[in-house]
C-alpha cells in the first residue's frame, strides 16, 4: 500500500510518500524554526500562515520525488493520510483541509492519523520489512516539545496511555531553560551540546528535582502515578537557582545545563525502568523530537540493555515532526477508525 502523508500539527510543513509502512519514497519538510526564533517559541498565528503559504508546494514536491516519471503522481498513491490531532488548532486545520481537498478531488480514501501514534511508528521508517508479532506488546515513549507520555501498544492500531507529564513536556522544559539562560531557541539541542562539556561524573553537582508525582495524585483512568512526571517544579528550581547563582562564565552555564539535563533524563529513565520491570514488553520504542537528545539516548540504551529489551529509535531525520511517520502508520492500518473521514474535524486535544 502506498500512502501520501501530510503533517502540519505545529511548526513543520511536511509531506511524504511511504510504501508498506517502512519504505520512504519521499519526505519533504519545511521547518519554521527561523520564523519563531525571535520569539523564543512557536507563535500559532505565524505557524498557520506559513503552513498556508508552503503546503501546496511541499505536497507537490513529495509527489514528484516519489514518482519522477509519472505525469499524474497523485494517481500513484492508494490513500491520503493526514494528522488530525493533537497539535495547534490553526496549524492542524491547514494540513487536514489540504488532505480533504485532495481526497475529494482524486477519489482516494482519506485516513486520519493520531500524531503521537505516528511518532512511535517513526522508529520503523527506512528499516525494511518488520515482523509485527515480534514487536508487540511494546512500551512506547513519545517525548517532544508538547508531549511526554508512556504508552502500552499491543498493535500498530492499539495504544493505551499509562503515564505522562501532568504539566509541562520535556521539550518545553528544555526550551524554557534555554530562554532563561539566554541560549536561544530551540533549547534542547543547544543544552545537549553545552552539557557535554561537563564530565558525566560531575553532572549532578547541582541538585534539581526529578518531578515525582504523588501516588495519591488524581489522574485519568489508566494512568499510573509512578509512570507520571512533573517538570514545572524543575523549571521553578532552575529559576530560583539562577536568581541566587547567575552563571558568571561559559563553564558555569555548562554546569547548570548538565545538571538540568540530567534531572530530565533521570526522571524519564526511572519511569521507563518501572515499566520495563514488568517483563511484558518485547520492544521499547522511543519517538519524538526530544528522542534526538544524545544523553537521553545513551541512558535509555543502557536501561534497555540492562533489561534485555531491544530499544527502537528513529533515524535523526524522523525524530522531529515529519509526514513519513504519518503515511507509514496509515499504510499498515494504524489510522484512526472512521466511517466517514471527510466528515471529521481536527481535534487539537486528541488523546493517545
Amino acid at each position: 500500500m502506498i500512502v501520501l502523508g501530510i503533517e502540519s500539527s505545529c511548526d513543520e510543513t511536511a509531506a511524504a510518500v511511504v510504501r508498506n509502512g517502512t519504505e520512504v519514497l519521499s519526505s519533504v519538510i519545511y521547518s519554521q524554526v527561523p520564523l519563531h526564533q525571535p520569539y523564543g517559541g512557536v507563535v500559532p498565528e505565524i505557524a498557520s500562515r506559513s503552513h498556508i503559504e508552503k503546503i501546496r508546494a511541499i505536497i507537490e514536491q513529495a509527489l514528484r520525488d516519489a514518482f519522477p516519471e509519472s505525469e499524474e503522481p497523485l494517481q500513484e498513491v492508494d490513500a491520503i493520510a493526514a494528522t488530525c490531532g493533537p497539535g495547534l488548532a490553526a496549524s492542524l486545520l491547514v494540513g487536514w483541509s489540504a488532505a480533504k481537498g485532495l481526497a475529494l478531488a482524486s477519489g482516494k480514501p482519506l485516513l486520519p492519523v493520531n500524531h503521537m501514534h505516528a511518532h512511535l511508528w517513526s522508529v520503523q521508517l527506512d528499516k525494511g520489512a518488520i515482523d509485527i508479532a515480534a514487536q508487540y506488546p511494546q512500551l512506547g515513549l513519545a517525548i517532544s516539545g508538547g508531549h511526554t507520555c508512556f504508552v502500552e501498544a499491543t498493535a500498530p492500531d492499539h495504544y493505551q496511555l499509562i503515564g505522562q507529564t501532568i504539566d509541562d513536556a520535556a521539550g518545553e522544559a528544555f526550551d524554557k531553560a534555554a530562554k532563561l539562560l539566554g541560549l536561544g531557541y530551540p533549547g534542547g539541542p543547544v543544552i545537549d551540546r553545552i552539557a557535554r562539556e561537563i564530565p558525566l561524573e560531575e553532572r549532578h553537582s547541582i541538585a534539581f528535582p526529578q518531578g515525582k508525582v504523588a501516588l495519591d495524585h488524581p489522574l485519568s483512568p489508566g494512568l499510573r502515578a509512578e509512570l507520571c512526571v512533573s517538570f514545572s517544579g524543575l523549571k521553578t528550581a532552575l529559576l530560583t537557582y539562577f536568581r541566587k547563582n547567575p552563571p558568571q562564565n561559559e563553564a558555569e552555564t555548562a554546569r547548570v545545563c548538565a545538571a538540568y539535563q540530567e534531572a530530565i533524563v533521570d526522571a524519564v529513565v526511572k519511569r521507563a525502568e518501572i515499566a520495563l520491570k514488568s517483563g511484558k514488553y518485547k520492544t521499547f520504542a522511543v519517538g519524538g523530537g526530544v528522542s534526538l537528545n544524545g544523553r537521553l539516548r545513551e541512558a535509555l540504551q543502557a536501561l534497555a540493555d540492562r533489561y534485555h529489551v531491544p530499544l527502537l529509535l528513529a533515524f535523526p531525520r524522523y525524530c522531529g515532526d515529519n509526514a513519513a511517520m504519518i503515511a507509514g502508520l496509515a499504510s499498515v492500518g494504524g489510522a484512526l477508525p472512521a466511517e466517514d473521514p471527510l466528515a471529521w474535524d481536527i481535534d487539537p486535544s486528541l488523546p493517545v
